[in-house]
């Protein structure tokens, strides 16, 4: 179900270099937490884990693991600015897995896993996924009735892989309304087809219907003004590498993702999508 390896070769295997070029220092592709303030990316990304840290209740003792992990930003805070016993993320992506490697991070491991056959060795008592639910269900999936379920068999799993007491830090991408101009429909629907195949954005209604009988509620905020700035700043850096972009990767490449992040940043002015942050309680 939702995105497969190859779709997620698509999004998030361009090169660990492109993005790099855009992303924050530690390559966080997820929204940052800015709460109107002028401050940079990278100390917005830093305020977003802090944050999505405190959801978990994350300490020294905790051994945390990261679902969708990306190139490893979250897997690096805990390992160094939180000092956790041990952290382990699991990833669809090898390049993303590769620069985890190579980083080589104190306490962190990391594998090339689908959330579906992932079976721990030991559970953990601290659980984060930042902006991964938006790979479970696919466009078609969804038109059928399918992402409830589909939330629900995450959020089972996912109480199965830990300890009672257990909390979990997560963020997901919103799906609010529905586009009406011609020209944003076009582009909302080639986003997800052409940057992001196989998956799509969940609704905080189903989230919060899906996460029963497993975990609590405990807190959500949303942050879809925070969302719309982090693409912004990315649209920007993006743009100032424009060049070497071109020459490197070919203009293709760098068109697509110049529509993206424009898309984007219209999507989150005009409420076609949000951001939420939850912190859930496991439900023992």
């Amino acid at each position: 179900m939702g995105s497969s390896k190859a779709d997620i070769a698509v999004s998030y295997d361009v090169s660990n270099e492109f993005f790099g070029l855009w992303l924050d220092e530690r390559m966080n592709y997820t929204c940052g937490v800015f709460d109107g303030k002028e401050i940079s990316l990278e100390q917005a990304q830093l305020e977003k884990l802090r944050i999505l840290s405190g959801f978990a209740h994350v300490s020294e003792q905790s051994t945390v693991l990261d679902i969708g992990c990306g190139w490893g930003a979250n897997l690096e805070y805990q390992s160094t600015v939180n000092r956790v016993k041990a952290a382990h993320g699991i990833t669809l992506s090898e390049a993303q897995c590769a620069e985890i490697h190579r980083r080589r991070l104190p306490n962190v491991t990391a594998s090339v896993c689908s959330y579906l056959d992932y079976r721990p060795a030991l559970k953990f008592d601290a659980v984060m996924s930042i902006c991964m639910m938006e790979h479970i269900v696919s466009p078609a999936e969804a038109r059928e009735g399918k992402s409830i379920p589909a939330y629900r068999n995450y959020f089972h799993l996912v109480h199965q892989w830990t300890r009672p007491g257990t909390y979990f830090g997560l963020q997901t991408i919103l799906r609010n309304f529905v586009p009406r101009e011609r020209q944003d429909v076009r582009d909302v629907g080639w986003v997800t087809y052409e940057i992001f195949p196989g998956g799509i954005t969940p609704r905080l209604e189903e989230i919060i219907s899906a996460v029963n009988p497993y975990w609590e509620v405990m807190e959500v905020k949303t942050r879809r003004l925070d969302y719309r700035q982090t693409t912004w700043h990315w649209r920007e850096r993006l743009r100032r590498h424009e060049s070497k972009i071109r020459q490197t990767w070919g203009d293709k490449v760098f068109d697509d993702y110049d529509r993206y992040l424009s898309t984007c940043i219209r999507g989150f002015e005009k409420h076609y999508q949000s951001l939420a942050q939850y912190s859930l309680k496991r439900i023992d």
